[in-house]
């Protein structure tokens, strides 16, 4: 774990060498100040009794501990604070007996009574030019609110790293003498699976600026800036011209981690003395503005983390003043490496974790003043790096990642003996580790991960005594290995192996082991362990633990709660078997920030995670009871996942205290009662609710307001009643609703046309009645779902006519849109992480779930139901449907010959109706047609004799006493042996199904956050499919009598005239699991 502790070390020295040269001039006093007059002594000015007054005042209100670089013991009531007898008082300065300079810049000091603001004494000191009180602990301190406006002479003002909170105060903006400014506060980051480093403090910003406009507004003379994890999210787009307008002389402009949402403006170039920029782990979004290159002074550019697209500009490249840019880890950036010429000035080049492609340029090596160097190369243009690259012998980084770069491990990487870091990673190298790697005795970090390296861990690895990081995973490793050999390096404290072949053993503890203490991450997922490391327990410190997708049993014993308590901050144990109770009293743990207890045997009642959680995964155990007061707890959790246990009783409303909720799954276990208004009323940031399979009763609630964020409802599988609440117009964001199999008494909505987002609407298994689509007399473009994909009105008592045009209103199912992507997207930023919308499939019954991104499936489902007439010919224009369920209603007339364009069809379910004349001709040309059901009508004539109806079974045909062919038992005159052939090279995928799933995450931690809509199988879309792991296209004869449910009804009565029972059709579900792999 790092907390940016480099740069601030070396900010603490120079604060120390300030307080040693205050010191100093102290202790010469007036001596020195004679030289230039030897006959006149200037006596120094001793100081004024207000000033000292004011320093014992604020003395009192802090306090040292024995960690305290100063203890303030020179600080006494009647000493000289400004250097007189007794050598001055520790960390002042003074001029004419007035204090202006305050330096306790990293002295550790504390506020003596905790949680209360600095002293007013402070403001007292109203010749304050220089005033650093960062480095200290006063956690949980506000910033005063009023009292900077008295420090009217202040260039310099330091409070970083302090732990203050709350807003910042607006009388710093009166503050016009300002030259220097940095309320920053650390940034932790925990280092990801991927190398992503995570910035946990996301959603808990202690200090908060809405309005950077007014802050910088009378700030004209900055020249520095730095407000590294401070809030400035409520800014939006203003952020940047804010500076361009009010900061003309800024030099320093550091963002880290600022929570900014927003595009970067070109406008940022007017600022003609910048040399340093520093917006890394960000939300910036949009194109890098090629203006940076106007900017003669610019010498540092660090972008890193952020999500930046498009074409990274060249020319920014070629500035004669630049020496470091990083643009690492903005994936969608894309660029070439231009050649470099001799006189760069560049000591860091980071394009690694982009989309960077092309040759790198072997004029690399003309940057001899290099030290870190991150290349990427994106896949489609695969390459061998240029050998030139060994002949930087300064290296002290190198990071290489991208498809692109293939072969083995390079052999002039045995040529950079300076290397301190390694890192090649999401690439196509492969082969086993080379022995050179045991050369390189000045690694300090070694990260050989998702790539294809082979064979056992090298033993030369165990050469390199200086290594403080190992991370392995995600490759094909082998053999079996004794964790005791990495502890034998006696500076190890990250340990990555997971997601290899390997089978780890863990043995036991041995005293003689020099890093078991220092190690502060232990990730071993897939690792073949069978019970917790006994070295754990002389853990003391680790902070990082995965150990999830192993074969753990047992209970977790009492000593590993009393280590991690207050060390562990990522826990990943799921997918083992772990049983009986968890956690340390009521509270699981005060530090944890991701708790993945998922897929054991856990049982009792649900453990509390405490208030710095920001997820908690829960689901698939045995847990019987949820506290009253579990919301209570849950300050700064944004994903909660407790599906799948057996938890009962009604859900506690203080479960609306946890107001960063992002998203609550609480499907599938015992809940009763109603549900609670304030989930759905007053949780402004909840984007999926999740109750799926419980046995809530009542009324949805009816007032959500205009800030609602839902973007995915599941109420599906429990026993609500009334309307659907007409509130739900005000989430613009709803892209899924799912109420099926409820009891809902109501009328098609043709009101939720409005959501302009909708993709998903499941209103299956209810009491809806009446008409479907816009009413006669109503406006025609009142409900008009243009967004629908998924469609799914069965088994209710809807009637009427399907009206024609109805069905051209929607569009996604006709066309897809420019851009579009091959999947739905929902970003969850939360860790640093994008949640991405998958998909899964129905095969013969069977749920299946595909981590892989698929394409996205059309269906119409509208069986179950009393329509009647003709089926509407505009079907045929929905050339993106999947699948059709018309089944089971009154309809009549012929099949329109229009379905035969339906050529992505896969499913197609006409049975129990009334419909006559031939199957039409064209149905024999869908190629990907794989389970087909017009049984139980009054069909005739010859059955299409293509391959795909040969497949067909005569149960796809019952009931149809006109029809002759093949398929049934009845011949037809003039019986051809001719048949068509329709070849296909697309592999039938039915998917009704949409997964929100997470991008890796954490030390082996891989969050799939999913929003998942899976249908089952009855009288509803019987969706088939031929397995992925097929190699070739032959469809197989697939009908829909597939359950004994489906055989009964396929047995009894004849064409229109005896229809199949109300059944329940297809059900959706929203599940969200959480992974490691």
């Amino acid at each position: 774990m790092s907390r940016s502790s480099s740069s601030h070390g070396r900010r603490l020295q120079q604060q120390h060498l300030l307080l040693l040269a205050i010191q100093l001039s102290c202790s010469l006093g007036g001596a020195s100040s004679t030289s230039s007059n030897q006959t006149a002594k200037v006596v120094p000015v001793r100081c004024r009794p207000e000033q000292a007054s004011a320093l014992l005042r604020l003395r009192r209100s802090i306090s040292s501990t024995n960690d305290s670089a100063c203890t303030l013991a020179s600080w006494r009531a009647g000493t000289d604070c400004c250097c007189g007898g007794g050598g001055g008082w520790e960390g002042i300065a003074c001029t004419g007996g007035r204090v202006t300079t305050l330096d306790l810049g990293g002295c550790g000091l504390e506020i003596a009574a905790a949680g209360r603001p600095l002293h007013p004494a402070l403001f007292d000191l109203t010749s304050l030019r220089h005033l650093d009180l960062s480095g200290n602990s006063l956690s949980g301190s506000e910033l005063p609110a009023a009292g900077f406006e008295r420090l009217t002479e202040l260039t310099h003002l330091n409070l970083s790293y302090s732990g203050f909170s709350g807003a910042i105060p607006r009388g710093i903006r009166r503050l016009g003498k300002l030259a220097s400014l940095d309320l920053s506060d650390w940034i932790y980051l925990v280092e990801g699976d991927n190398d992503y480093f995570l910035p946990l403090g996301q959603g808990r910003w202690p200090v908060v600026e809405p309005d950077i406009g007014s802050l910088l507004a009378n700030l004209s003379n900055l020249r520095e800036l730095n407000l590294g994890n401070v809030d400035l999210s409520g800014n939006g787009a203003a952020w940047c011209s804010a500076f361009a307008n009010s900061t003309p002389r800024l030099e320093l402009l550091s963002l880290r981690n600022t929570n900014l949402n927003a595009p970067i403006c070109g406008s940022l170039s007017t600022l003609r003395s910048l040399v340093h920029v520093n917006l890394k782990y960000n939300k910036l979004h949009g194109e890098i503005p090629e203006s940076f290159a106007d900017l003669a002074s610019l010498s540092v550019l660090r972008l890193a983390y952020n999500l930046l697209e498009g074409p990274f500009p060249t020319r920014i490249f070629q500035s004669r003043s630049l020496t470091a840019v990083d643009v690492s880890y903005n994936f969608r950036v894309s660029g070439v490496l231009p050649d470099f010429s001799s006189d760069s000035a560049l000591t860091e080049l980071l394009v690694s974790n982009t989309n960077f492609s092309g040759p790198v340029p072997s004029s690399v090596s003309n940057l001899k003043s290099l030290r870190r160097l991150g290349v990427a190369a994106a896949g489609g243009f695969p390459q061998e790096l240029p050998s030139s690259i060994g002949e930087l012998r300064s290296l002290t980084s190198l990071q290489l990642s991208g498809s692109g770069i293939v072969g083995e491990m390079p052999s002039w990487v045995a040529n950079l003996t300076s290397l301190e870091s390694l890192q090649l990673s999401n690439c196509g190298l492969s082969g086993q580790v080379p022995s050179f790697i045991g050369n390189l005795k000045n690694l300090r970090t070694l990260k050989l991960y998702a790539c294809n390296f082979s064979g056992q861990v090298p033993p030369h690895l165990f050469n390199l005594t200086n290594l403080e990081v190992i991370n392995f995973h995600s490759n094909s490793l082998i053999g079996t290995i004794e964790l005791s050999s990495f502890f034998n390096l006696p500076n190890l404290s990250i340990l990555n192996l997971s997601n290899n072949k390997l089978s780890v053993v863990v043995g036991e503890y041995n005293s003689s082991w020099e890093s078991v203490d220092n190690f502060d991450t232990l990730c071993l997922a897939s690792c073949n362990i069978s019970k917790l490391p006994d070295t754990l327990r002389h853990m003391h410190y680790v902070e990082v633990l995965d150990l999830s997708n192993n074969h753990i049993h047992g209970t977790i014993p009492q000593w590993a709660w009393d280590n991690w308590i207050n060390s562990l901050i990522l826990m990943n144990i799921s997918h083992n078997q772990l049983s009986s109770s968890i956690g340390y009293g009521p509270v699981i743990s005060a530090n944890m920030f991701v708790i993945d207890i998922s897929h054991n045997l856990f049982e009792g009642r649900i453990p509390i995670p405490g208030p710095q959680t920001q997820l908690f995964d829960c689901s698939n155990n045995q847990f019987s009871t949820m506290p009253s007061n579990f919301g209570s707890h849950l300050s700064s959790i944004s994903l909660l996942m407790a599906s799948r246990n057996k938890l009962s009783g009604e859900i506690p409303p203080s479960i609306c205290e946890a107001t960063s909720l992002m998203l609550l799954d609480l499907s599938n276990n015992h809940f009763r009662g109603s549900i609670p208004s304030c989930l759905m009323e007053d949780m402004s940031n909840l984007n999926v609710l999740n109750l799926k399979g419980n046995q809530l009763h009542g009324r949805l609630p009816n007032s959500i307001k205009q800030d609602c964020a839902f973007g995915a409802l599941d109420f599906s599988d429990n026993q609500i009643e009334g309307q659907l609440p007409r509130s739900l117009v005000a989430c613009k964001d709803l892209e899924a609703f799912d109420i099926g199999n409820n009891r809902i008494e109501d009328t098609f909505p043709c009101w939720m046309s409005v959501l302009p987002k909708l993709q998903v609407l499941v209103l299956k298994s209810n009491k809806f009645v009446g008409n479907v689509g816009p009413s006669v007399s109503g406006d025609k473009n009142s409900c008009q779902f243009i967004k629908l994909r998924i469609f799914v009105l069965a088994s209710n008592s809807f009637s009427g006519l399907l009206q024609n045009e109805w069905f051209r209103t929607m569009k996604a199912m006709m066309t897809k849109t420019v851009n579009e992507t091959l999947i739905m997207e929902n970003q969850y930023d939360l860790l640093g992480q994008t949640y991405r919308i998958t998909t899964a499939i129905t095969y013969k019954g069977s749920d299946i779930t595909f981590s892989k991104i698929l394409s996205t499936i059309v269906v119409i489902d509208v069986s179950d139901n009393v329509f009647y007439g003709a089926i509407p010919q505009s079907i045929g224009d929905l050339v993106l449907l999947s699948g059709v369920n018309m089944s089971h209603n009154a309809l009549t007339g012929p099949i329109p010959s229009q379905f035969g364009m339906l050529h992505q069809l896969e499913s197609l379910d006409l049975s129990s109706n009334d419909l006559s004349g031939e199957i039409p001709q064209g149905l024999a040309s869908l190629d990907f047609l794989s389970m087909l059901n017009m049984s139980y009508n009054r069909l005739e004539g010859r059955i299409p004799e293509s391959p795909h109806f040969l497949t067909f079974s005569n149960l796809s045909f019952l009931g149809n006493m006109g029809l002759c062919g093949l398929q049934v038992s009845k011949a037809c005159s003039n019986m051809s042996s001719g048949v068509v052939l329709h070849p296909s090279e697309k592999v039938s995928i039915d998917i009704v199904l949409f997964l929100f799933a997470g991008l890796g995450f954490g030390v082996g931690f891989a969050i799939a956050i999913a929003s998942t809509w899976v249908t089952s199988r009855s009288s509803s879309i019987a969706l088939q499919t031929v397995r992925m792991s097929h190699q070739d296209n032959a469809l197989s004869s697939i009908s829909p009598a597939t359950s004994p449910t489906q055989l009964q009804y396929l047995k009894r009565g004849h064409a229109g005239s005896s229809r199949p029972s109300k059944q329940e059709s297809s059900s959706t579900q929203i599940c969200v699991p959480v992974s490691s792999s």
